[in-house]
């Protein structure tokens, strides 16, 4: 059975590595749009941006990060040759050096940086040689303007705050992370920035992105030596328009990650698949996705019966922005109301400044939480997702009383 992987991510690499750990022996052909073997992306706007380590050892870093032996893994990887095209009838992928026939076929080509209209230069960070290019311009000085005050965005203004560059964020929502964790909760942290010395603009919107600055609706302009575009990702599947496949915001995949044509299957930031947890369509492009995606795929895919595997995560992700360190797990859009672990915002002028959870709740159920500076609260918090358990909401708010004897 010849196995073709198109991406060459981590969730590519991952994949590999499940299937071999699985005893496939078979040939697997890996199809990499970069010119470099897979690396994790989470770095990017941690510490190869943070001026804290020489850029050789950051090389280093990213050289062994995920340390695969591609020999030992009999990988056929074709580095810097992405897939362009898709024939399911043929059951052969197409890219510029030529067509590779598969019997399996899975979808790991990730994400690509949404582009905002104008002439200007917008820098991304969504690859090695961006996280590279841009750390040699953030010096003491340089006027940078990063759109978008989501996760990438904040740690990247967190980081260029920290090596004296003058730094204005503009987010098009009406807080930070509005559209990660909703506007209540990412109000929270808008104090954050201009503690760090970082002018934040709310609720602007770019009308362009000119040379020396930006443009924004309403006639504002904002004078920017480097502008960095933060404002989210599309799933990379322009190059399967006419193949045939299901597509709804990424391959649409069933709860077995199989996607609408049979030998077909997806992963990762590319994919879209049905949650039984939550009761809908979701697609997330954290980390922890695409590290446990290729479980179910690789099982899937290799058993003679199609597999039984079923994909149904809690998603989980974190941030490390303004000395905090961010935690998040479930999916809030599920829940019906809010609940403060502790003294909610306004309440404790402190209460911004230090710990704090925030606890999304459908009826009696917790289905998402975000923690800032209280590991404790997602470690408890991930095995009551987890699990299901209902909550008694009076010993929830009290921070004081562990998250585990908060249940029912």
């Amino acid at each position: 059975m010849q196995v073709v992987i198109a991406g060459g991510g981590l969730a590519a690499l991952r994949t590999v590595e499940e299937l071999r750990a699985g005893g496939f022996e078979g040939p697997v052909t890996m199809l990499a749009a970069e010119s470099r073997p897979p690396y994790d992306r989470p770095p990017l706007s941690k510490a190869a941006l943070a001026g804290e380590t020489d850029p050789a050892e950051i090389e280093a870093e990213f050289d062994s990060a995920l340390a695969a032996d591609f020999p030992a893994l009999d990988v056929d990887l074709r580095l810097g040759e992405p897939a362009t095209g898709l024939d399911p009838a043929a059951a052969r992928v197409h890219t510029r050096a030529g067509d590779y026939p598969y019997d399996r076929l899975v979808l790991v080509t990730g994400a690509a940086p949404i582009v905002l209209p104008g002439p200007g230069r917008q820098r991304f960070l969504r690859t090695h040689e961006d996280a590279v290019e841009l750390r040699d311009r953030l010096r003491p000085g340089t006027r940078l303007t990063v759109v978008g005050a989501g996760w990438i965005g904040a740690e990247l203004a967190t980081a260029a705050a920290a090596r004296g560059c003058q730094v204005t964020v503009v987010e098009g929502g009406p807080a930070p992370l509005a559209a990660a964790i909703g506007a209540e909760v990412g109000a929270r942290t808008a104090g954050w920035y201009e503690a760090a010395g970082i002018e934040l603009r709310t609720s602007a919107l770019v009308e362009s992105v000119e040379d020396g600055g930006l443009a924004l609706r309403g006639g504002d302009w904002i004078d920017a030596d480097e502008i960095v575009t933060a404002v989210g990702v599309r799933p990379a599947i322009g190059w399967l328009d006419g193949s045939g496949l299901e597509l709804d915001n990424g391959v649409a995949v069933d709860p077995g990650l199989r996607a609408s044509v049979p030998g077909v299957f997806a992963a990762g930031d590319c994919a879209s698949f049905w949650s039984q947890r939550y009761g809908r369509r979701l697609r997330f492009e954290h980390w922890d996705i695409a590290m446990q995606a290729p479980k179910v795929v690789a099982a899937n895919l290799a058993a003679a019966d199609g597999g039984t595997g079923v994909f149904d995560p809690v998603p989980y992700s974190w941030s490390e922005q303004f000395g905090r360190m961010m935690q998040y797990a479930g999916y809030h859009a599920a829940a019906d109301r809010l609940i403060w672990r502790g003294p909610g915002p306004g309440a404790d002028p402190e209460a911004d400044g230090g710990p704090w959870t925030a606890c999304w709740l459908a009826g009696d159920r917790l289905v998402a939480l975000l923690a800032v500076d209280r590991p404790r609260d997602v470690v408890q918090g991930r095995r009551i997702l987890a699990a299901g358990t209902p909550l008694d909401v009076d010993r929830l708010i009290d921070p004081a009383v562990p998250l585990k004897n908060a249940t029912v």
